[in-house]
């Protein structure tokens, strides 16, 4: 964010957060009034919010295929049903029945 443009010479992604930061900095008394911006215009650079949330959410789904599996299900089955593994765009076949009739 030396430069302020992006890679397509636009403005960053994270050109509004900075600038909302460099507000608040340039009219604060004290650098920490700033620090919900500064949060802000970092997570928009690193996403270390969001990346940890994003495991958290692997990590229980992997616990509950695993707890499916100790169910009867192989645990391949629950993760290919899954919603992290597959998006839901190309349907299984149940039952053998072919849809191409």
């Amino acid at each position: 964010m030396a430069s302020g443009f992006s890679y397509t010479g636009g403005r960053s992604r994270c050109f509004a957060y900075w600038q909302e930061f460099s507000k608040c900095y340039a009219e604060a008394d004290a650098p920490s009034q700033c620090r919900l911006q500064a949060d802000d215009y970092l997570e928009c650079l690193h996403h270390t919010k969001e990346i940890a949330r994003a495991k958290a959410v692997k990590a229980e789904f992997i616990k509950q295929a695993e707890h499916h599996a100790k169910e009867g299900r192989k645990v391949a089955d629950v993760l290919a049903d899954g919603v992290i593994v597959g998006v839901g765009l190309i349907q299984r076949d149940r039952g053998g029945e072919s849809k191409h009739k």
